[in-house]
């Protein structure tokens, strides 16, 4: 008698699993627990929040990693959806840097605005605000604009090499990819401890960390997710005509490049320019 449940289409049925339920149960313990710290309340409840999503993340990777190399459930048709995931998950991340563009341009273009008369008192009516000394454009920005456009570089010699199936590129520049991703934190961190703002100081440190700290959390981001790629590239988990975890890691690391370039054009160079004075 034939099996009724030899597999007949290409799509994947996952398994029950719990780690969508650990997930949420771990969430909602790190943002009760960060509320509650924030009022004054013991930190220690969000460390248990947060250990356990970093659990989560470990295991159930884990999980679709042995689904795609070792099951085979990652068929051509399960690729192409997974492709269409990350490209709408990149859009929402497109929308999420909208927002803090929005916030810097609404109070950059209009600092005098006669319906916004506390923002005109608190600025003087200019852009950048006269209190302010912004950071020079040319010196670290610079040089962290040339690594990251420098890193997107070696991830797309990584990509061609794996198509190419040669591993030793791969691995070659993987590595230096992830070296220039830890460079940029490094002297992002650096420009951050001798800021001449605060993030407390007033509209423009709170614009400038928003925009420029949520990019860093999201080179950090790229970067581990580079590092797991490295590791899975060193055990051969990749080949030429099967790698989207790989190739979705490209994808974030590129777009994290282009935010960096629309930061480094707006903020740190228009938005360090000749103040921008009221007319009305």
């Amino acid at each position: 008698m034939a099996d009724v449940h030899v597999k007949q289409h290409d799509y994947h049925l996952v398994d029950p699993s719990p780690w969508p339920v650990v997930t949420g149960i771990s969430a909602v313990i790190l943002t009760l627990g960060a509320v509650y710290w924030f009022h004054g309340g013991t930190p220690w409840i969000m460390p248990v929040g947060a250990l356990g999503i970093v659990y989560v993340m470990f295991a159930w990777w884990r999980d679709v990693i042995n689904e795609a190399q070792y099951k085979g459930d990652h068929t051509r048709v399960v690729q192409l959806h997974l492709r269409y995931g990350m490209i709408m998950f990149i859009a929402s991340e497109v929308m999420f840097f909208v927002a803090w563009f929005w916030a810097y341009f609404d109070v950059a273009l209009f600092p005098g605005d006669a319906h916004e008369y506390l923002r005109v008192e608190a600025i003087g009516g200019v852009w950048p605000p006269k209190n302010i000394t912004t950071l020079d454009p040319w010196h670290f920005p610079l040089l962290n604009t040339l690594i990251l456009l420098t890193s997107g570089t070696t991830v797309t010699w990584a990509h061609h090499a794996l198509i190419e199936n040669d591993r030793k590129g791969l691995v070659q520049g993987l590595a230096l990819t992830i070296l220039l991703g830890i460079a940029f934190t490094c002297v992002q961190a650096y420009e951050y401890a001798h800021a001449p703002f605060t993030f407390t100081g007033g509209i423009y440190g709170s614009t400038f960390f928003m925009a420029t700290g949520f990019h860093g959390a999201h080179v950090i981001i790229g970067t581990i997710f580079l590092i797991v790629c490295l590791l899975r590239a060193m055990r051969g988990h990749f080949t030429p005509t099967h790698h989207f975890g790989f190739e979705a890691a490209a994808w974030y690391w590129h777009f994290v490049d282009v935010v960096w370039l629309f930061l480094f054009t707006f903020i740190y160079v228009w938005g360090a320019g000749v103040a921008v004075e009221h007319g009305g």
